[in-house]
C-alpha cells in the first residue's frame, strides 16, 4: 500500500515553499496520468495565491494548516485548519491568509 505521513508532507512543502520566489509548493500524493482521482497536497505562505482558474471537475478542498479563503464568482469562505469544502463548478481562486497548506482533491469529467 501507498502511504503519506501527512505531518512529514506539511513541514517538507512549507519548507519549500519558503524557498521557492513563487512562495508556495505542491506534491501530488494520489493519482495522476491515467487516473480520474489526483490528490495533491500544496502549500501556500500567507498572502500568496492560487490565481482564479476554471474546475475541471469536481472537488474539495481541506485545510491541513493554516488558513485560507476560497472565492468563487459571487462569495467566499474562510476556512481554518480542519475545514472541507467542495469547490465550486465555476471560475475560483485560493488566497492564503497564513501560511497554509491544504488537501486538493479533484476527480476529472
Amino acid at each position: 500500500m501507498d502511504t503519506s505521513a501527512l505531518p512529514e508532507v506539511i513541514a517538507t512543502l512549507l519548507h519549500e515553499a519558503r524557498e521557492s520566489t513563487a512562495h508556495r509548493a505542491a506534491r501530488t500524493l494520489y493519482g495522476g496520468t491515467g487516473h480520474a482521482l489526483r490528490q495533491t497536497a500544496i502549500a501556500l505562505l500567507s498572502g500568496s495565491t492560487l490565481s482564479d482558474h476554471e474546475n475541471p471537475g469536481e472537488a474539495t478542498l481541506q485545510v491541513l494548516v493554516g488558513r485560507v479563503r476560497l472565492s468563487g464568482a459571487n462569495d467566499s469562505v474562510d476556512l481554518d485548519a480542519g475545514g472541507h469544502v467542495v469547490i465550486p463548478q465555476e471560475r475560483h481562486g485560493v488566497l492564503a491568509l497564513t501560511d497554509a497548506v491544504v488537501l486538493l482533491t479533484a476527480a476529472k469529467d
